[in-house]
């Protein structure tokens, strides 16, 4: 073959090979399956797909788990899909989660990471993302230790109760000179939560801070959404080049700037804050604090690390508890009759004094108040992609090592065949048995196995007593034209836009 008229010899030969390229990924793309599913025949159904590209074009909408839970209806409750050069085989019941994660675990135990969360992780370097292994057990015995165990609630419960009385008092100002005025509960909620977060982190909130490598003061709400907005938006940012690595030589330029800065303004604001404490514990003063337990630990971190456990500390208490928090009170607020059982429970359990933590075992409705609500508004809807490291089975179906495991929160609590109505937000579904324990692992909202969350017992402490309180309080009502609006932040269990609603206070208590 000839190379046309004006066309150069080189140039020819470079369009000629490229031709033959992309041939031959096709012939592979539809080879490779047919050879396996000969070699291996039980693998789970799979969704068809376009060549190269497999199921991408049918995720672009940004939600993933209610476009895998319409799947679910069609090809089962575990199928597999194409994001270009990956396979995934997604889970969308319950017992395929609980599979997954407890009775398969020594074969999907790792984490498989965007590029994008890599960098934000520093790799890995925290307890929810790492690999489990050594550094995951010993970062986990660390956060149990000082923040998140049984223990150390006990040592923050005076964080909690603050917290709460604050937003109470946030609250209360905003009806004060407008007492008809809706209020939004977000941003009171949110910085509450930041501000214990940071005393639990570095043993201090600071309402600012001196950032040295950013050369300016970084007011409270600038550190909040360095540490945790940003960062967090950042996380679900998709780089194409991560379906095809084949491909990661091809720049991507706005992406890998944006999660640059992302990364440098949430490492110096980072660092600045470790460097505050540090001195303040130079100085004698006593600190109990993540922080002060980590640098006990003498040479067990290294710096980048250790800055990225302090982190973790921060934005994981920041987010997921007030995303579920609001959906609760948007519920509670939606719902009179519902409300006003918990109310009741709550009179007759507390009588005329504040709700506590120490109530909270004798209030089973408002603990079904808040597991109702993880199932309903999940705050993550997909569990981060776990990666099938030798050759396993799920669900009956043979699942090859190298595959990637997506297990869909979302469609597992909407699943029909395991909740009656799953679009009615009914707590008494969780009495239905007569008992005033819940099974945590109902939900599948705090993982399950070696690497449940291990902050599931502050943040249900936390809503349950805020929840309360709020109830106890105030009456709620939704603002109009906010009972229809569920919307989240893409893949997020997120709120769109915050709660506004009515409240009324209630007679006062002691």
């Amino acid at each position: 073959m000839d190379p046309p008229q004006g066309s150069s010899p080189m140039a020819f030969a470079a369009t000629t090979a490229l031709f033959f390229l992309a041939a031959l990924l096709l012939l592979l793309w539809k080879w490779l399956p047919l050879v396996s599913a000969k070699r291996i025949s039980n693998l789970p159904p799979a969704v068809p797909g376009l060549p190269l590209i497999g199921n991408l074009h049918q995720l672009k909408e940004k939600k993933p788990h209610q476009t895998f839970a319409r799947w679910a209806e069609t090809y089962g409750p575990i199928y597999s899909i194409r994001t270009g050069a990956s396979s995934v085989v997604v889970l969308n019941s319950t017992a395929l989660a609980k599979e997954a994660l407890v009775t398969r675990f020594s074969s999907i135990s790792t984490r498989k990471l965007s590029k994008a969360l890599t960098l934000l992780t520093s790799n890995k370097a925290m307890v929810a993302t790492s690999d489990y292994g050594d550094f995951h057990r010993m970062v986990k015995r660390f956060i149990l230790s000082s923040v998140l165990g049984s223990n150390a609630q006990m040592r923050h419960r005076g964080l909690r109760d603050t917290l709460i009385e604050n937003v109470l008092g946030y609250l209360r100002a905003q009806i004060k000179d407008e007492p008809l005025r809706a209020v939004n509960l977000r941003p009171g909620f949110q910085m509450e939560l930041f501000s214990l977060a940071l005393k639990e982190a570095v043993g201090r909130s600071l309402e600012s801070i001196f950032v040295e490598e950013l050369g300016s003061e970084i007011s409270k709400r600038e550190m909040f959404n360095i540490l945790v907005v940003d960062p967090m938006m950042g996380a679900i940012d998709v780089d194409w080049r991560d379906f095809f690595p084949y491909l990661r030589w091809v720049p991507n330029n706005g992406l890998e700037k944006r999660i640059t800065q992302v990364l440098e303004r949430k490492m110096a604001v980072t660092r600045a804050l470790i460097n505050e404490q540090r001195r303040r514990i130079a100085s004698g003063e006593p600190i109990d604090c993540y922080l002060d337990f980590l640098l006990s630990e003498g040479d067990a971190l290294s710096e980048e690390q250790l800055t990225s456990l302090v982190w973790e500390v921060i934005i994981e208490a920041s987010d997921t508890t007030m995303v579920t928090t609001e959906w609760a009170m948007y519920e509670l607020a939606k719902n009179e009759e519902i409300q006003e059982r918990l109310y009741e429970e709550i009179k007759e359990v507390c009588g005329s004094e504040k709700l506590s933590e120490e109530h909270l075992p004798q209030l089973p409705y408002l603990s079904a108040v808040f597991h109702e609500t993880l199932r309903g508004h999940s705050p993550v809807p997909i569990i981060p992609l776990r990666y099938v490291h030798e050759d396993t089975q799920l669900g009956g179906y043979h699942i090859l090592s190298g595959t990637e495991i997506a297990i869909n929160l979302y469609a597992c609590n909407m699943d029909g065949r395991e909740w009656e109505m799953p679009e009615k937000w009914n707590p008494s579904r969780f009495l239905d048995e007569g008992s005033k324990s819940i099974d945590l692992r109902r939900t599948m909202s705090f993982g399950g196995g070696k690497r449940a969350c291990a902050g599931s017992l502050q943040a249900m402490l936390i809503t349950c007593a805020a929840v309360g309180r709020f109830i106890q309080e105030f009456q709620w009502r939704l603002k109009e034209g906010q009972e229809g609006d569920t919307d989240t932040v893409q893949l997020t269990g997120v709120k769109l836009q915050p709660l506004q609603a009515y409240i009324t206070p209630r007679c006062l208590v002691a």
